[in-house]
């Protein structure tokens, strides 16, 4: 039952997204495997408010999109523990206390990238419409950005929390509905560590651009899945700031 929901939340979020997430604007149109993407001249516009909340939801709904999968493995291991301990419990609400506090962490992170992009794109840094790139001075610190990070202590130690479930759990485990909420914003925030500066490359690439939200969600997802899932994010880090040098120095 838990994996047939993170299954259909998943689908909704992946067809919110390819239905342009509220924007009124055609995903398709802001696709591209050019990179860095092309730059057009654009002039700024103001935000509304309602516009603004479209873009939170966009942001939000897309993090669901790609981080869900990569999260599965910890919420399934939870509701398995939590059937096995609280055997004449539901474990249905408590499932849905881990989602919620997860999920929470990663709105936390989704108003903090709508706030950028709308400074980004004020700035003229970002193209309003297609909302990639126009800089690329912009593009090569982003990679640079995240290719650092990849390399640092800080990021390891979120990986590692990412890809043991069974010691992650043990070691921060909380009882009941609160206990649920909290374990899973702890959890969420552990992945927000690992992932943020990767999810800052759709500024690069394409906020809305389907080959990089896509390619982001692949490598979040081997980097916690695989055996040497390690390695990927170093090798990944490196290849980064090699992108990113080329685009800064060149």
């Amino acid at each position: 039952m838990t994996a047939a929901g993170l299954i259909t939340l998943c689908l909704l979020s992946w067809w919110y997204v390819l239905d342009g997430a509220g924007t009124g604007m055609s995903t398709l149109a802001m696709t591209t495997w050019e990179f860095p993407p092309p730059r057009y001249a654009d002039h700024a516009d103001g935000w509304s408010w309602s516009y603004a909340l479209v873009m939170l939801g966009m942001w939000w709904v897309m993090m669901v999109a790609m981080m869900i999968p990569s999260a599965a493995p910890t919420l399934l291991l939870y509701v398995r523990v939590h059937r096995h301990h609280q055997r004449d419990a539901g474990s249905a609400p408590h499932a849905v206390g881990f989602l919620c506090g997860y999920l929470l962490a990663w709105l936390l992170f989704s108003v903090a990238a709508t706030t950028l992009h709308y400074l980004l794109e004020r700035s003229d840094l970002v193209h309003g419409m297609l909302m990639w790139s126009n800089s690329a001075m912009l593009t090569g610190a982003l990679l640079l950005l995240a290719g650092a990070y990849q390399l640092t202590p800080l990021k390891h130690t979120c990986l590692i929390q990412c890809r043991s479930p069974a010691a992650w759990l043990a070691r921060h485990w909380r009882a009941g509905a609160d206990g649920a909420l909290r374990m899973g914003l702890h959890h969420g925030l552990f992945c927000v560590g690992c992932c943020w500066s990767l999810m800052l490359l759709l500024f690069a690439g394409g906020v809305m651009n389907l080959v990089w939200i896509a390619g982001l969600a692949i490598i979040v997802l081997l980097e916690k899945l695989l055996p040497w899932g390690e390695w990927l994010a170093r090798a990944s880090g490196v290849l980064l700031l090699a992108a990113g040098g080329m685009l800064v120095f060149a």
